[in-house]
């Protein structure tokens, strides 16, 4: 953390890469998610250590509060029903095709709640993130100013 609020970036771009990886983090593209890190970092010039900060919001702690309150708040704006009935006893001896297919057809309703609550809750994410990182960078630096008495430089003399 401090390496990140020490950052030669600006207050602004430090705090906005952290931001883009909370976003990363509450994305419902799970298995890609370092990918994406590394592609917006690359891609917006973005700090890398700021996004992956971000990002890391998503951890195996968290990552169940994550797809639950996604889940709900996407069921809210979007609700599709019961909930699936699957006969699981069954389900085994299905083959493997068979049981994504089963799979795919239950569940398929509740991808749009899925993405939708993901992309809500990130863009969420992201502002609050961006907030207390902007304020967290912003604090640091003036009391590192002030308990590392840095002299101001002297302004060159004039030259004849």
């Amino acid at each position: 953390l401090r390496q990140i609020l020490h950052l030669g970036d600006s207050p602004e771009r430090t705090a906005l890469a952290f931001a883009v990886g909370v976003f990363i983090a509450f994305s419902p593209s799970y298995g890609l998610h370092t990918a994406s890190v590394f592609l917006c970092a690359w891609a917006f010039r973005l700090n890398f250590l700021a996004l992956m900060a971000g990002n890391l919001i998503n951890n195996p702690w968290t990552f169940l509060p994550i797809v639950a309150s996604s889940m709900w708040v996407g069921l809210l704006l979007d609700p599709v029903g019961p909930q699936p009935q699957i006969d699981w006893a069954s389900f085994g001896s299905l083959m493997i095709w068979d049981q994504f297919r089963l799979l795919w057809t239950q569940f398929r309703p509740y991808l749009v709640p899925f993405v939708l609550g993901h992309v809500l809750l990130g863009i969420i994410g992201a502002a609050a993130g961006y907030f207390i990182m902007y304020q967290a960078i912003l604090k640091f630096r003036e009391h590192h100013a002030k308990t590392h008495h840095q002299a101001p430089v002297a302004p060159p003399p004039p030259s004849c």
